[in-house]
């Protein structure tokens, strides 16, 4: 009995028997190139370069079949995934969560490929490699970022970046805060399990700048998965208690001084500008009305108006009677 060949044989004649173009290779499409998946937030986007139709008539169009760790390949034909990828036109799949009966489980490791078909003619199928949600997606930002200054606080209200169906895993967040005119200092606070966050012990009436960033906790494979961090804005915080006080005591102090300054000043200028002053609050003096008179008629003699208003008067005098009484012996 003739032994086996060695199994470097074997390899090299299955090697030579996989390179050989089958007959009808010519009539072969070539496979899309560059097939790629997008996982950002809750989005499941499968992408792929378009095939050239060559000497076709009719348009390249694609299929597309996933699988998952123990299934066979499917087509995406709207169950279970909620897409129709058979037949399409198009060089994307979009499978993006909009709502908990559609795109892939995200804790499914899933498996896609696509394939390319012209005229009856078909290309060899692109496989992407298997991806889990949870395990690979990227975490954009929180979203509705809204910031609220108080007494010497920031409260921070927000949603998570995607919505989440699973009880295994959650979001965590993050402030990293400075004061604007602090740029280097910065501070981390966190990690935050509510999406209400609360920055306290800051210092009253001072702009603080800051960012968010979200991070996603699967707590059943004890994977991480941080976000990005949201844009800088900027916020003032208001003035507490006591500051309103120490306000209200140097407005107090300021008015009395100002006071107390208007009033000094105004004496000194009155006790050095005294002649001054009393020139021009004293009453300028009057023409007699007989002077007057002669000016408003030139031709009456001064002298006879004068007299004419001068009336004689008699002199008058008091009666006085001396009684004297001889003094007795």
């Amino acid at each position: 009995m003739r032994p086996p060949p060695p199994p470097l044989l074997l390899l090299l004649l299955g090697g030579c028997g996989a390179a050989a173009p089958p007959a009808d290779s010519l009539s072969q499409l070539p496979a899309p190139q560059n097939p790629k998946i997008r996982l950002y937030n809750a989005e499941q986007l499968l992408s792929w370069e378009p095939v050239p139709p060559g000497n076709g008539t009719g348009p390249v169009v694609y299929h597309v079949q996933f699988k998952y760790t123990t299934s066979q390949w499917s087509d995406v034909n709207n169950n279970p995934e909620g897409v129709n990828c058979v037949k399409i036109t198009t060089t994307e799949c979009n499978f993006t969560k909009t709502n908990i009966s559609k795109g892939f489980p995200m804790h499914f490791n899933v498996s896609l490929r696509v394939q390319a078909e012209l005229e009856g003619r078909v290309s060899a199928w692109v496989t992407v490699p298997w991806f889990q949600h949870f395990r690979n997606v990227t975490i954009g930002p929180p979203e509705n970022i809204w910031v609220t200054p108080g007494e010497g606080s920031l409260i921070i209200k927000l949603s998570p970046p995607f919505d989440i169906y699973d009880s295994t895993v959650a979001f965590q967040y993050y402030v990293h805060y400075w004061e604007k005119e602090k740029a280097g200092i910065q501070k981390v606070a966190g990690p935050f399990m509510t999406n209400s966050i609360v920055l306290s012990d800051l210092k009253p009436l001072t702009v603080y700048c800051l960012q968010v960033k979200a991070q996603l906790l699967w707590t059943m494979l004890n994977i991480s998965r941080p976000g990005h961090l949201s844009s800088i804005s900027c916020y003032e915080t208001m003035a507490d208690a006591s500051t309103k006080l120490q306000q209200v005591i140097l407005i107090a102090i300021g008015t009395f001084l100002l006071l107390s300054a208007m009033a000094g000043a105004c004496l000194f200028l009155v006790l050095k500008y005294r002649g001054l002053v009393k020139y021009w609050f004293q009453s300028p003096p009057s023409i007699p009305v007989q002077i007057e008179e002669y000016l408003k008629d030139p031709a009456q003699p001064i002298l006879d108006a004068l007299d004419k208003d001068s009336s004689p008067t008699e002199d008058a005098w008091d009666s006085v009677s001396v009684v004297v009484f001889p003094e007795k012996e």
